[in-house]
């Protein structure tokens, strides 16, 4: 059976779009079918796998609307099993055309019902806020992910966003469940690393992934080649890492 997991933070530059990529681009690499669901306006998981979001016609925003199927939306990407739904610079207005709309929280996982039997995982990245494009991303996930940087600030919001979450399964998903916690941008010889880590137990007890994902200057580059870290740099630390959440992550659906 397929699963959706979204990859949610309302904190900007917490990994949220690399880690929805590359952990994408390694369970496919491990023989997983793929689709990555760009909802982010700013399109980065789009251009960071090597699509140009500017010359597209059509993206998850005309699927979202209802003007095109998402299947006519959905393209290939360079890795075999990894397809993506891209974003494009329409999508910046859906947020306001949803507002409008019957079961507007419904949306997303309306049009991903339609095809999820064709993936063995759907990830959705979207945008760093807690508006109606990201409430979409948690009614139409079956589990949520969250990263979280390992620096000065990292937990603050993480209550808002604990608190919407529990909103979402009392009024519109009561399946829906927290999947975990991952700690990105780690950094060895900082101690206030250590101590987010530490305080991160105390949110997510049992629920913090062991895969931690270093900071990274190769994980930093490979999106400005439009590739993933895997057909980037895979003998660096930041693939080793998230090569080692992708199978975690298996293990546990197992």
């Amino acid at each position: 059976m397929s699963k959706i997991i979204s990859i949610v933070n309302q904190k900007g530059g917490v990994g949220k779009t690399t880690t929805a990529v590359n952990l994408g681009a390694y369970l496919s690499h491990l023989g997983k079918e793929i689709l990555l669901v760009d909802i982010d306006p700013q399109a980065n998981a789009t251009s960071g796998i090597g699509i140009d979001h500017k010359n597209l016609s059509h993206g998850v925003y005309e699927a979202i609307i209802g003007d095109k199927p998402l299947h006519q939306v959905i393209k290939r990407t360079l890795q075999d099993r990894l397809k993506i739904a891209p974003s494009t610079i329409s999508l910046a207005g859906a947020g306001i055309e949803l507002v409008g709309m019957e079961n507007r929280e419904y949306q997303l996982s309306n049009i991903l019902n339609d095809i999820k039997h064709e993936y063995d995982y759907i990830i959705i990245d979207g945008p760093p806020s807690l508006g109606l494009l990201t409430v979409n991303s948690l009614v139409a996930a079956d589990e949520i992910l969250i990263p979280i940087q390992s620096e000065y600030y990292a937990l603050e919001g993480l209550s808002q966003l604990l608190h919407t979450i529990s909103l979402v399964q009392s009024h519109l998903k009561p399946e829906l469940s927290i999947l975990g916690a991952v700690i990105t941008l780690f950094d060895t010889r900082n101690r206030l690393s250590k101590s987010v880590m530490n305080e991160l137990y105390q949110y997510f007890p049992n629920r913090v992934f062991r895969s931690i994902i270093p900071r990274s200057v190769r994980l930093a580059e490979a999106p400005s080649y439009g590739r993933s870290i895997l057909h980037y740099d895979p003998k660096s630390k930041g693939a080793k890492a998230y090569e080692r959440l992708a199978r975690e992550l298996l293990c546990l659906n197992n």
